[in-house]
């Protein structure tokens, strides 16, 4: 093994943590010791692409193969590579149109080991198209800034999330964590993870929209900070939310995280939500990232 595929192997891989990027390294990076994971990760455009190389490659190699032996194809057409190559194809997806087929002992043992081949390559890559199509995905649309605001007169933090697909995920269940960075009298810098209590972390029936509320009283993680003393924790917010989705019944899940960067004081989100003339909601999703300033005097109490 060359020393730069050595090298290429254990290549760092960067890991964004609250938009903070880390450097992992030491770790060899093989597909093929993960190659399940990594054909079900990958985007739909690579998945095919990789599907397409493979078979011309192999059927490249079979063609090599059958070119091999003394005439193993009858009425090959073209007389060269080529005609090696489509008959290669033709066998390996059991197709068999007639006109060329082995003629001698070795094209007839050629064409059993590839047509095993090809029977396996069916079934595996009809499992990966079935088991990637079959994965449940979440469409849950996060708030791209919570907002910190007074609510009944209390500081509330608040993050809108919604779900995008717009079906039923019945018995919704959010948990909210706080990631700092702390040192301890002794000088020992940690991370530390702190649970953060919600008003209501249950949803029946997640549909439309969603505003996770948590009051910053004297029991909470974020009592007592600033701007600046999140900054110097390096805080992290890290929102996970589960449910059922009731089309599919599957569970499903999806999480997002936001840096202290990305927190807005004394703001607040406008309303999804208006009625038309004749009582009709109308929601708009055009607004869902949209945060405005808390001006003075305005009612705190407004959702």
């Amino acid at each position: 093994m060359s020393a730069w595929f050595r090298q290429w192997l254990n290549r760092p891989r960067i890991i964004q943590i609250g938009g903070r990027p880390f450097v992992s390294e030491g770790l060899t990076q093989r597909v093929w010791d993960d190659i399940y994971h990594f054909a079900l990760t990958i985007r739909w455009p690579t998945f095919f692409g990789l599907a397409a190389a493979v078979f011309l490659a192999v059927n490249g190699l079979f063609g090599v193969l059958y070119q091999l032996g003394d005439h193993a194809i009858a009425n090959q057409f073209p007389a060269n590579f080529a005609g090696a190559f489509f008959f290669s194809v033709e066998t390996l997806a059991t197709v068999g149109y007639g006109d060329m087929h082995p003629q001698t002992v070795y094209g007839h043992l050629v064409a059993t080991a590839e047509i095993f081949i090809g029977m396996l390559s069916i079934a595996l890559v009809t499992g990966l198209v079935f088991a990637r199509f079959s994965r449940p995905r979440a469409k849950i649309m996060f708030a791209d800034h919570p907002v910190i605001r007074l609510v009944h007169g209390k500081p509330t933090l608040m993050i809108r999330v919604a779900n995008a697909r717009q079906n039923a995920i019945v018995e919704a269940s959010a948990k909210l964590h706080l990631l700092v960075r702390e040192t301890s009298p002794e000088g020992f810098r940690l991370r530390r993870i702190h649970d953060v209590c919600l008003l209501r972390d249950r949803h029946p029936v997640f549909m439309l929209s969603w505003s996770l509320m948590h009051v910053i009283d004297e029991n909470s993680p974020l009592y007592g900070m600033d701007e600046d003393s999140l900054q110097t924790l390096e805080a992290t917010l890290m929102l996970s939310i589960e449910g059922i989705d009731e089309t599919t019944s599957q569970s499903m899940l999806a999480r997002h995280q936001w840096s202290w960067r990305e927190w807005r004081w004394n703001h607040r989100y406008i309303d999804l939500v208006s009625d038309d003339e004749q009582g009709v909601s109308h929601i708009d999703y055009g607004v869902f990232h949209r945060v405005l300033p808390v001006e003075e005097g305005e009612d705190a109490d407004r959702p």
